[in-house]
């Protein structure tokens, strides 16, 4: 599959996924499926910069069609993995600016005028997450037993009158809020060591318990972006944390490497510098 440039405005909507500076692997391309309902991945040069896109149908991808659609978990997880798809085929050759999930334009020329708007913004992004990924780290506090199993009377009739139960009751509250505040504690001291081997983070909103599936609160959920060379290193500091027997409060789960998408914002300052930590 060659690249093309731009031509006229063909009717349809062409969905966009990544901007790369290298032209991207026809091979991987047309071994990619992007949207089931939409046509193959093709590469649009636009200035300097490629971009991978796909012509999907306007009667599914219309703008209320979509945010119909996107509202049900299965087509969201549908439109979800074909954009990673998409975003991996781009990123065979080098570094890649993942666009948001469903960047949708009317026609080549309309996608082609957007990136090369922010052509300086895109080529800072591909500077920066050059021969670099992305690792996800989630701290969770321990689970703790049930109330019943450390407290046999903490369900059962208050005994020794009101003021005795009262009392048990504003314990077991100093108990769970000092416990919660251990976590915090050793959550951050997590963040802290993981960063010395990064050279960017940036904290996303911790996930609800009905996401994670776990009773205990997830307290961090934290992306860093990691230096290829010192990936090994980043690597290392996860299993020294896994080992460590003095940090019981949290639960640390890991997973990587990822294309660096939490570090590939294209509306940030372009003068923004790799170490800037980027907060929600």
């Amino acid at each position: 599959m060659s690249t093309t440039a731009a031509g006229p405005e063909a009717p349809g909507i062409v969905c966009a996924f990544a901007v790369s500076r290298t032209p991207p692997d026809p091979a991987l391309l047309a071994a990619a499926r992007g949207h089931e309902e939409g046509g193959p991945l093709r590469a649009v040069r636009a200035g300097g910069l490629y971009l991978v896109v796909q012509d999907v149908p306007a009667a599914l991808f219309g703008e209320e069609v979509l945010t119909e659609r996107l509202n049900r978990p299965g087509d969201l997880e549908r439109c979800a993995r074909a954009h990673h798809r998409g975003v991996e085929a781009a990123a065979g050759r080098g570094p890649v600016v993942p666009l948001p999930m469903a960047t949708l334009y009317r026609g080549d020329l309309t996608a082609v005028r957007a990136v090369t708007a922010r052509q300086p913004v895109l080529e800072t992004l591909l500077d920066r997450l050059c021969d670099r990924t992305e690792w996800a780290v989630k701290v969770h506090a321990a689970e703790a037993p049930p109330e019943s199993a450390t407290d046999p009377g903490a369900r059962t009739a208050p005994g020794g009158g009101g003021r005795a139960y009262l009392s048990r009751v504003s314990a077991r509250r100093r108990d769970r809020r000092g416990a919660h505040e251990k976590a915090l504690a050793e959550a951050e001291a997590v963040d802290a060591e993981l960063r010395r081997y990064a050279v960017a983070a940036t904290r996303h909103r911790p996930q609800s318990e009905r996401l994670t599936g776990r009773r205990a609160p997830q307290l961090l959920n934290i992306a860093y972006l990691v230096d290829d060379a010192r990936s090994a290193d980043f690597t290392e500091a996860l299993a020294r944390i896994a080992a460590d027997g003095g940090r019981r409060a949290v639960r640390v789960d890991a997973s990587g490497p990822w294309i660096p998408y939490s570090f590939a914002r294209w509306d940030e300052d372009p003068q923004a510098g790799p170490e800037q930590e980027v907060r929600p």
